[in-house]
């Protein structure tokens, strides 16, 4: 398929754009290097230096012999976004294309500011580009887990059936976001269903725990193709974080009791989730939600897995319990469903010793890039 992938320069967009490729459609990537330069203005850069998206699609070439096109421009920008969808007349689009970090939305007004409108914007944009020059390609956007917040019931796949007063009918989950930026993803999701009900859009929305990870088959060995490894507490996951901090000699850093539970996957496994959507795609006018993860965490139960993995390694791993910055439970109910996915062939990395232990490994390799100043910054939702 001719495919879209939207902030085709992130953590997840790049290697995204290289699975797709591999194989064997015709990807181009979108980027305005929007979290590049939020990243530099905070100084919290990654751990690798990643070349630009022109100089890695020549690098991918060199490797598989396979092209991805680039268009370096702003999806909030009416013109070019709608250059690019009528030039490229795309069968399917993956929209990662938002500012993605819930810290950064909470730092002040004007970082909250940034992600509604861009976040908003950017996803607006799309849809009218789809309606207006591709209104039978299937947008893939990513949601995720965090809009549901975490309910005294179970989380079911998107769609909530409810019996009220002798009727029944099916609504959108309830949503109970925990940042501003969870929160723009629930109104995204709020857009495409009324524009899938308006004008029979066909859309996968899908909902994300947090990833962790950094090879996949595509970039194993070849540091020129990693993706953004951000350690530091506005753009860092919290795996990716803590196995930094055990790397550098830094104590792990666990907010509040630790007793908050999500649902998490490897990098491996966002490709192949989005790719399995891509290629079964939802119906005209359905708005078809996943939860995607594959396994479920507390806080203390992944700083567990580090610690004894630093054991293994021979390293001296410590815990710090901080304060918690963040307005949210740490200790509650949490089951969520996740059928979807499987039952169209996901075959899950589950979080192994041996995998714990690759991860750790590779970033002890280069422990002498880690800058220990960015590691945490110490934002809180509710500034005093």
């Amino acid at each position: 398929m001719r495919v879209l992938v939207l902030g085709g320069d992130g953590y997840l967009g790049w290697p995204t754009a290289m699975h797709l490729s591999a194989a064997g459609h015709d990807v181009v990537v979108v980027d305005n290097y929007l979290r590049r330069s939020l990243a530099q203005e905070r100084d919290c850069e990654a751990l690798f230096e990643v070349p630009n998206l022109v100089r890695r699609a020549q690098i991918w070439k060199e490797r598989s012999g396979r092209s991805i096109n680039v268009r370096i421009g702003d999806l909030c920008n009416w013109d070019f976004i709608s250059d690019v969808f009528n030039t490229i007349r795309p069968e399917a689009i993956v929209h990662y294309a938002e500012q993605p970090s819930a810290p950064y939305s909470m730092i002040d007004r004007g970082a909250a500011g940034l992600t509604l409108t861009n976040n908003l914007s950017a996803t607006f944009n799309v849809i009218h580009a789809m309606n207006n020059f591709t209104p039978k390609a299937h947008l893939i956007k990513l949601g995720t887990m965090g809009e549901y917040g975490t309910p005294n019931i179970d989380i079911e796949e998107g769609w909530l059936d409810v019996e009220h007063n002798g009727r029944k009918d099916r609504f959108l989950f309830p949503r109970a976001a925990g940042s501003l930026y969870h929160t723009t993803k629930i109104l995204d999701t709020d857009l495409l269903w009324f524009y899938v009900r308006v004008w029979g859009l066909r859309v996968t929305d899908l909902m994300q725990g947090p990833v962790y990870g950094l090879e996949t088959d595509e970039n194993e060995g070849t540091e020129a193709l990693y993706s953004f490894f951000n350690y530091d507490e506005i753009f860092g996951t919290v795996l990716n974080r803590f196995i930094v901090q055990a790397i550098s000699g830094h104590p792990l850093t666990i907010y509040g009791k630790g007793g908050q539970t999500r649902g998490y996957l490897n990098l491996k496994d966002t490709l192949q989730c989005v790719k399995l959507a891509l290629e079964a795609p939802a119906r005209e006018g359905e708005l078809r939600i996943f939860n995607q993860f594959v396994e479920t965490f507390s806080v203390n139960e992944l700083s567990d897995k580090v610690r004894a993995s630093g054991d293994r390694l021979g390293l001296n791993v410590s815990v710090e319990t901080l304060p918690n910055p963040r307005q949210e439970a740490e200790e509650h109910y949490y089951k969520p469903s996740h059928t979807g996915l499987l039952d169209l062939g996901l075959k899950p990395h589950p979080l192994t010793d041996d995998v714990m232990d690759s991860m750790m490994m590779l970033i002890l390799h280069y422990k002498s890039r880690i800058v220990s100043d960015r590691i945490y910054r110490g934002i809180k939702w509710k500034p005093a």
